[in-house]
């Protein structure tokens, strides 16, 4: 088999790794966050596997399945931390006075009725109000809410779906630490055993980087806007920063997203205890903090864990969050870095020799 063939049923080869992939994303998902979790959680099963209390020695078995409860377990404290918060948020919609907004806002209300009605988006004798009950009733109607009762009962048995399955997988990867070495050594012929050994300890050393730096990168927007709101004396200011921390994961889009859900919980809070005139300052407050908090992050913490983790350009990483996003949407944008870096260390041990992969790689 000359050169030119073997080039080409290798790249035939990897776009076909690539669509099984894609056709497969929510099980290469399971599989990847299992991974993570056992490279986080492995320090401590060899902790607990050279305990010896006493005389007894924690068996293997055991060691992870602590491991995994112990992580479980942070996790879900948390999370559980932010449930009343989020709970008070709810109360507090509960609490604002419609009749007191109404007549607040009557005089905006009603030159935009009017704007609306020149420009005969509304019907004459409706106001905006008519409109937006009108638009309501529609919304909350039978039919509706069995679609998002459907829709409610398809999430919640995919989201125990993924989390059973995720921790499924990860509990025998605690276990056995070569179980994820050897399941890939098996994809590939022997004779390429050693570059592929290079390749899972280059991966691996690259990936435990960057999710240590992104765990980094969380923390420290969680105390940046969170410090950035109390000073400025913002209710719920845990609460938004740690929204906006978590929304960070979601690489360029997520800082929007977590400003405008900010805003949003910021306009609730001033409405609940009817101070109107305080919506426009708070909201600006909020945006200035949010914002700030992130140019820090896009200065200074990221070039950290986009480029320097993984040994890419910015503009490289970019271009990469924003195909992956647009071809698989958020969980694209989530996964792009790190699949990006396999495919390198991939490309680099079986394609050197091509200008390309020399210049994608010339970094690692």
């Amino acid at each position: 088999m000359n050169r030119t063939v073997r080039t080409i049923l290798s790249i035939a080869l990897v776009a076909l790794a690539l669509l099984f992939v894609w056709y497969f994303s929510n099980i290469v998902f399971y599989i990847l966050t299992a991974g993570v979790i056992s490279v986080i959680g492995r320090p401590l099963v060899d902790f607990l596997d050279e305990l010896k209390p006493g005389k007894f020695r924690i068996p293997h078995v055991f060691s992870a399945l602590i491991t995994l409860f112990l992580m479980v377990l942070i996790f879900a404290s948390v999370f559980g931390l932010f449930v009343p918060l989020i709970a008070q948020q709810a109360k507090v919609i509960t609490s604002i006075d419609t009749q007191a907004l109404a007549k607040a806002f009557s005089g905006p209300i009603a030159s935009l009725d009017y704007m609306l009605h020149e420009l005969s988006i509304l019907q004459p004798g409706m106001g905006i109000q008519d409109a937006v009950i009108s638009r309501l009733h529609s919304m909350v109607s039978v039919a509706t809410f069995g679609n998002v009762f459907n829709s409610l009962v398809a999430f919640t048995g995919s989201f125990f779906m993924a989390v059973g399955s995720t921790l499924f997988i990860a509990f025998f990867f605690l276990k056995d630490e070569r179980l994820l070495y050897d399941s890939f050594l098996l994809l590939i012929p022997e004779k390429h055993n050693p570059a592929a050994i290079r390749i899972i300890a280059q991966t691996k050393r690259l990936l435990t980087r960057y999710f240590l730096g992104l765990c980094m990168e969380v923390a420290a927007m969680v105390t940046l806007i969170t410090l950035g709101l109390t000073i400025f004396g913002v209710q719920n200011a845990l609460l938004l920063g740690f929204i906006g921390g978590l929304m960070n994961i979601i690489p360029y889009l997520g800082p929007l997203i977590g400003s405008i859900i900010g805003i949003i919980i910021g306009i609730i809070g001033s409405l609940s205890l009817g101070a109107y005139t305080a919506i426009l300052p708070l909201s600006l407050t909020i945006l200035a903090v949010f914002t700030g908090a992130n140019m820090i992050d896009n200065l200074l913490l990221q070039p950290i864990i986009y480029s320097n983790s993984v040994k890419a350009h910015p503009i490289e990483i970019f271009l990469v969050i924003i195909i992956a996003g647009t071809l698989f949407g958020i969980v694209g944008m989530i996964l792009a870095v790190p699949a990006y870096t396999v495919l390198r260390v991939i490309l680099r041990e079986f394609f050197s020799e091509m200008r390309l992969v020399k210049k994608l790689t010339e970094n690692m």
